[in-house]
């Protein structure tokens, strides 16, 4: 099930970006196949343990610095399309499995590479983390409030939307290509890079003179009443996005204020007072009774959920986004699809690791198993 039946990815194990990337390639049904670190532990500091990201592969454990594991590995490649590394530049050519190495053994090899700051450039052999790349791409500097430091978006536009999406595309269009010219390449996916690409629209408002305030001086980055979020009497929040005048009439409306003579809706010099205004309102009910005000309006106000009870709002409900895979509940596979839909995705290992079994599952002989299995490389 899943458009990408049939695919089969070879996903060498790290942290964020490239499983976020490879989840999105086994929730449209390709085989994964996750090499973890021989000996490698999982939940240790900030790095969790199997969870969602992990969803939906097989798995097994190869020592990649011994040569019987780089063998599991070009055994793997003979019958992949897709090969999946994060290391920084340079580490998979001394492992022995860099491009040059598999697209060899396999020519029709998709590789895709995900970094911080590229394949090259003078950051390219840096450390760095999703704060980092998003710095210096643009992404970070905008956001926060006027005359604050700017406040990092957690890890959201660096590793996953700059990253791991911008991996699985990179993939599929890669993919695509190999139908017409029949040959593999390498996707270079760079979360700096990914992360600038995210501000492509804010660069097209600052050369029309709608962005050029400093930071939370903006239209959309919290200066004006009609786009920011306002406290209610019981310390949540509401989500306040009536950017179009007909919608902000119906925010007013619901509000009560249509006729407390408010300044114009685009007259910045006035928004400190407008948004004051709005917020006394706002700070009068509680977010579920502002819900069920704004439930069937237009004014484009809705309650700002936490991750946790997201999947409790009726919309969600309705739709199934969100699903429950091994006891825990976490979103459910996106896009969706009108004829090759995305099967219900199953933890990592489900029913436990299977070393044999999955190597055997990858078209491998019995002989070739048996002599992989019997290795202290692969477990």
């Amino acid at each position: 099930m899943g458009p990408l039946n049939g695919v089969r990815v070879v996903e060498i194990a790290s942290l964020a970006p490239a499983p976020f990337g490879c989840m999105i390639l086994a929730d449209m049904g390709a085989e994964v196949i996750r090499i973890e670190r021989a000996g490698g532990a999982r939940g240790v500091g900030l790095t969790p343990p199997a969870g969602p990201l992990d969803r939906g592969r097989r798995s097994i454990a190869v020592d990649l610095k011994d040569p019987a594991g780089v063998a599991v590995v070009q055994k793997l490649i003979d019958s992949a399309d897709v090969f999946v590394e994060g290391f920084r530049p340079g580490v998979a050519e001394r492992l022995g499995i860099g491009p040059d190495a598999l697209l060899r053994i396999n020519p029709k090899l998709v590789y895709g590479r995900m970094t911080g700051w590229g394949q090259d450039g003078p950051l390219a052999a840096r450390a760095g983390h999703d704060i980092n790349y998003i710095a210096i791409a643009g992404a970070l500097e905008p956001i926060g409030r006027a005359g604050e430091r700017p406040h990092a978006p957690m890890n959201l536009l660096g590793d996953f939307g700059g990253g791991g999406l911008m991996l699985a595309l990179g993939i599929v269009s890669a993919l695509f290509e190999r139908q017409q010219s029949g040959q593999g390449q390498v996707v270079d996916a760079a979360m700096v890079d990914g992360a600038a690409l995210l501000t492509t629209f804010m660069h097209g408002m600052h050369a029309s003179g709608m962005w050029d305030g400093e930071r939370g001086t903006n239209a959309l980055d919290g200066a004006a009443p009609f786009y920011d979020t306002y406290e209610t009497s019981d310390g949540k929040f509401m989500a306040v996005g009536s950017v179009e005048p007909q919608f902000y009439a119906l925010l007013l409306d619901k509000l009560g204020l249509t006729d407390a003579e408010l300044p114009v809706q685009l007259d910045v010099a006035t928004w400190p007072e407008v948004k004051n205004a709005i917020s006394g309102v706002f700070r009068e009910k509680t977010r579920a009774e502002w819900t069920e005000i704004f439930a069937d309006s237009d004014a484009c106000v809705t309650p700002v959920l936490s991750p946790w009870e997201a999947h409790e709002h009726p919309h969600h409900e309705a739709r199934g986004a969100f699903i429950e895979v091994d006891g825990l509940i976490q979103p459910a596979p996106a896009p969706r699809f009108s004829r090759t839909a995305s099967a219900h995705p199953v933890p990592m290992d489900a029913g436990g690791r299977d070393v044999a079994g999955t190597l055997a599952g990858w078209g491998l002989d019995e002989e070739t198993v048996a002599a992989l299995t019997s290795s202290k490389a692969v477990s």
